[in-house]
């Protein structure tokens, strides 16, 4: 193949960063532009410091802004696009997150089409096809059952949205007269270091005396390790750059997952933060049912507040029904079209994971040890 160069949006995040750190190993890469609203310093240092021969650009811009795209897409081969705004809570503003989540992506896609580039990879997520009801049961669910979520609520529609708008750009004509080809990931709810959400669990944990404030001890999900999920998208890039594994990808959505053990969300919190004396809530905790219909009476008094004051309900129907339903999908077909196989085992994922939290564990511990001086 000849020498290309890839886009990746949302390189700042948890994801992104991933996708970097394998996209350097890549053969006959010329150059990769990371593109983020804002870069950390220790993530900026972390692009400088890549030990490779590729360019790294780092562009700091706005995916709102469709002049600032269409000069980041310029020369392009591929594009990676895993910006978005992830919240299921109701903090931030349902437009902001449309914004985002997609106008952002259809600002991309158009800023690809006016400067020729060939190949669009696009972030989605399982949220995109549910769960709609907490009584929904899928085990190892597949791409054929074309899933698709009914909530209004501005996460899993966004992403939904956005998710037709790229598979819809398939086949777009460029303005060199070439043809835009894109696909869609759907990974799991996605764990490992640096998560977000597994830190923010493991620090409240820390101020509560080591006990993990759970909520999905009713789930049955199965989790996906970031290190596998990025070398999905590094997969669909090199096959949507094949001219034989192409026509097989293009258009498509894939599920992506690993050998991460089916478990709920609170054993899976468990199992990688034990080994430093985090224990479960053994508490009572209201049945799903109950805690659904709590949740709608909640909704209903932020509703009837909203003229004069935002009220944030602390959870929501969609964050009870992710939380308490069985929603397992089988990563089947991106192993046949990619030739997708984990990199990472889940030993391995787990290993390096703990060890992370021993990270935020020793953090914790010289902080109250600074206060205590």
């Amino acid at each position: 193949m000849p020498g290309w160069s890839c886009l990746v949006t949302g390189a700042g995040g948890f994801l992104g960063q991933r996708i970097v750190q394998l996209l350097v190993q890549e053969k006959d890469l010329e150059e990769i532009r990371v593109l983020d609203k804002f870069f950390r310093p220790e993530t900026r240092e972390q692009f400088f410091n890549l030990d490779t021969n590729i360019k790294v650009t780092v562009l700091e811009g706005d995916i709102l802004d469709t002049q600032y795209l269409r000069k980041a897409c310029q020369g392009i081969s591929v594009v990676i696009h895993t910006a978005a705004v992830i919240d299921v809570t109701g903090v931030i503003p349902r437009q902001t997150i449309l914004d985002v989540n997609l106008k952002g992506t259809q600002n991309l896609l158009e800023a690809c089409i006016q400067a020729s580039v060939p190949a669009f990879i696009f972030s989605s997520s399982v949220d995109v096809a549910g769960p709609n009801s907490y009584k929904d049961i899928v085990l190892n669910g597949h791409e054929d059952e074309h899933r698709e979520s009914t909530w209004s609520d501005p996460y899993p529609y966004s992403k939904k949205m956005a998710e037709k708008a790229v598979l819809a750009a398939n086949g777009s004509m460029l303005k060199n007269g070439g043809t835009l080809q894109t696909c869609a990931l759907r990974p799991m709810c996605i764990y490992g270091e640096r998560s977000r959400f597994l830190s923010n669990t493991i620090i409240k944990a820390l101020k509560n005396k080591f006990i993990l404030r759970g909520g999905g001890k009713f789930s049955t999900a199965n989790p996906v390790y970031v290190g596998n999920v990025a070398w999905a998208h590094i997969l669909a890039a090199r096959g949507l750059r094949d001219p034989k594994k192409s026509p097989n990808i293009q258009g498509e959505f894939y599920y992506i997952s690993d050998d991460t053990p089916h478990q709920s969300y609170d054993d899976l919190n468990y199992t990688l933060s034990k080994e430093w004396g985090f224990c479960l809530d053994s508490s009572w905790c209201l049945p799903v049912p109950l805690l659904y219909w709590l949740a709608f009476l909640l909704e209903t008094v932020s509703f009837l507040l909203s003229p004069i004051y935002r009220f944030i309900p602390p959870f929501n129907r969609h964050l009870v029904t992710l939380s308490g339903s069985t929603f397992t999908f089988s990563y089947k077909k991106a192993q046949r079209d990619l030739g997708y196989e984990p990199l990472v085992s889940w030993e391995e994922a787990k290993q390096k994971t703990s060890e992370w939290i021993g990270t935020l564990v020793e953090q914790h511990r010289e902080t109250l040890d600074t206060k205590s001086q």
